[in-house]
């Protein structure tokens, strides 16, 4: 199979979808791959890493488009390359339809079989591919929300850690899952006085069982979440529901309530946003203020780390690109449950029931889809 990665064109984006590694474990198995040139210089891979093990160097994204019978990228597809896009080509990055219809239709329009890493499984059913920037997300969340803190970018004026006579920062998590549980340890190494909110109560209690004395737990009831959102100087957003718009939990109104100069950290903002406030926005103009709450709502928080994250992606996506590129992504899915559930759009059809349910367009299931 010819796989193809074009250079990354989101705003700030220095990953790359595939990395020195991934290409030469491809072309060991008898695959082709081209990478357009530079798409690996943001995270420390020059053209000259791929040339060497045998990857060919284009000079544009469109021969990527145009040549390759899988597309590899990280952030999803935007308008000028989805306008690239063909029946029978395969796509395998992250994608997050369902806050983004524009995004959704213009698949579908163009026929592609998508599959999101947000939305492969696992065995113990957890999401593999969109584990490793979690980690990542959940572990900057509490440094950019420090910053955010610092009086002249509009926060409190507080210090995470406090000092001897001064309390630290109240930290206040929403989401127990991987992006909270890494959020919580670092807001917490930091000094903070940190809370996580979550619904599970065996995640409350595995929490406590190993993280005992470094933060707190509560259950995220509305009056819970309501109640220490007042008190905090820090709410981080950390609330997934695969494939789906992440709920909101903090309304506009709320913020009347909270301390002045607070700080939100949205790190669902990449499926809607968990805070009614919430807007994304890039690292070059990352924060803004909604009646005097400060809000971080950057939509590619990993890509601020770029070697780290594009170093933890690729570990993770090698195996299902790997097995796409083997065995044909139809063959490939049957034998993967958990690759199949990643499957989003086929031939024009949307494939994955949440974004379907969000957007209101009519979904075919993946297993059919596998027949089409």
């Amino acid at each position: 199979m010819l796989i193809g990665c074009p250079k990354e064109i989101k705003n700030q984006e220095y990953r790359v979808g595939i990395t020195p590694a991934a290409a030469q474990e491809a072309i060991s198995h008898g695959h082709s791959v081209i990478i357009e040139t530079m798409a690996g210089t943001g995270a420390g891979f020059p053209d000259e890493d791929y040339t060497e093990i045998g990857a060919e160097i284009v000079d544009t994204a469109s021969e990527i488009f145009t040549r390759a019978e899988m597309v590899v990228k990280v952030k999803e597809p935007q308008a000028v390359e989805r306008a690239q896009l063909r029946e029978g080509q395969i796509l395998f990055t992250y994608l997050h339809l369902a806050p983004d219809e524009p995004q959704t239709r213009d698949l579908l329009e163009s026929g592609v079989t998508a599959i999101a890493y947000e939305t492969v499984t696992d065995r113990m059913g957890g999401l593999p591919l969109l584990a490793p920037m979690s980690e990542v997300a959940g572990r900057l969340a509490p440094q950019m929300g420090a910053w955010t803190l610092q009086k002249a970018n509009g926060g409190r004026g507080v210090l995470m850690g406090g000092v001897p006579g001064v309390g630290p920062a109240k930290v206040v998590v929403i989401g127990g899952g991987v992006v909270g549980t890494h959020a919580a340890k670092i807001a917490a190494g930091m000094g903070a006085d940190v809370t996580v909110l979550d619904m599970s109560l065996p995640r409350m209690r595995y929490l406590d069982d190993v993280f005992g004395g470094q933060f707190k737990t509560r259950y995220a009831s509305k009056g819970n979440t309501a109640e220490l959102a007042y008190e905090a100087d820090m709410v981080i957003g950390a609330v997934l529901i695969p494939g789906a718009a992440a709920p909101k939990l903090i309304s506009r109104a709320q913020l009347a309530d909270m301390k002045p100069g607070a700080v939100l950290v949205d790190v669902a903002i990449d499926q809607g946003g968990c805070f009614e406030t919430s807007r994304a926005t890039t690292h070059d103009d990352p924060i803004y203020e909604v009646d005097g709450i400060m809000h971080y709502c950057v939509a590619n928080m990993p890509g601020a780390v770029s070697r780290t994250s594009t170093i933890a992606l690729g570990n993770a996506t090698m195996p299902f690109m790997m097995a796409l590129a083997n065995k044909g992504w139809r063959q490939a899915c049957e034998d993967d449950e958990h690759l199949l559930r990643g499957l989003n759009t086929h031939a024009g059809h949307l494939t994955y029931a949440a974004v379907g349910r969000a957007l209101g367009i009519d979904v075919l299931s993946a297993k059919l889809a596998l027949k089409q």
